[in-house]
């Protein structure tokens, strides 16, 4: 026993070593220039960022490049559930309150080279879900629009279902029990597998065949970080208001964890693209992260 101890001590120093994660970077963004900005989304290669200043504001768009943010849309609800579609163009939806205080939701798609936003569905009572895809993008309701027919590999959530679509083929899947339903579908870099939240079991990685690879415990907001590492939120609440919220980096086969930022930031809402990751404050305090990962 006394010679396998030094040795079990040995392999425990080998496992905490293999994993070894430091910040290298983390500065604010947009301070002084714009207000609180909430709903971060940044393209695939992290040179451009979507965000809004607010549940019932509009949808900007801040680039790296030149450092010059871009008013889209001033509708209300423009930026809660904007993303960036595989053909490079940002599709939104808006949201009007008609007469009866029925909500009317219209999407709509936005040229970044050009400039120009387009509707691309007109409105409508009742959800419209965004789905990404590979090769483009897809707006899902009662009335549904995709940018192509041939989307590559498409992602969405719907209810306790999480939607698949390949080749122009739909399959849904409902992997693991969840009475409150799924969000956040998110395709992997190399389009093999599916992140989402599962309410009451937290992350789920699938196949593409719904099949379960891992859970990686109650966070929330999945991202892919890369094919290996996810980013997430980590937060808690009292029933009535968050009391602690964090970003956290998350191994997909669920062997590894790590805190980016503190329990008592309040920071969350992390987006992750081109090595960089993006997230905000409760007050809507806006932040840039890069990371080094050591195997």
């Amino acid at each position: 026993m006394k010679q396998f101890l030094p040795l079990l001590l040995c392999c425990a120093t080998l496992t905490m070593a293999a994993q070894q994660v430091t910040v290298i970077e983390r500065t604010r963004l947009l301070q002084g220039v714009e207000g609180p900005a909430y709903h971060p989304v940044l393209n695939a290669d992290g040179t451009q960022l979507l965000f809004s200043s607010g549940e019932q504001s509009g949808l900007k768009l801040y680039s790296f490049a030149d450092h010059v943010v871009t008013r889209i849309s001033d509708e209300p609800g423009a930026g809660i559930d904007a993303f960036w579609g595989g053909d490079g163009r940002v599709y939104y939806v808006s949201q009007q309150r008609r007469a009866g205080n029925l909500v009317y939701r219209t999407g709509h798609c936005y040229d970044v080279a050009a400039a120009q936003s387009c509707v691309v569905l007109e409105p409508q009572h009742g959800a419209v879900r965004p789905m990404s895809a590979t090769r483009g993008a897809a707006l899902r309701g009662g009335v549904s629009y995709a940018s192509a027919r041939d989307l590559g590999v498409a992602v969405a959530t719907q209810g306790s279902e999480v939607i698949v679509s390949r080749g122009g083929k739909e399959r849904r899947y409902s992997p693991v029990e969840s009475h409150g339903g799924y969000l956040w579908a998110s395709l992997s870099p190399d389009q093999s597998r599916v992140a989402f939240f599962a309410a009451g079991t937290g992350i789920v990685i699938i196949d593409l065949d719904g099949r379960v690879l891992a859970r990686l415990g109650n966070y929330e907001m999945p991202c892919w970080y890369d094919n290996n590492y996810l980013v997430a939120q980590h937060a808690t609440d009292d029933g009535h208001q968050f009391t602690s919220s964090q970003i956290v980096l998350l191994k997909v086969d669920g062997t590894f964890q790590h805190a980016l930022t503190a329990s008592t930031s309040m920071t969350m809402q992390p987006t992750c693209g081109g090595g960089r990751i993006v997230y905000t404050t409760i007050d809507g305090r806006l932040s840039q992260m890069k990371i080094q990962i050591n195997p």
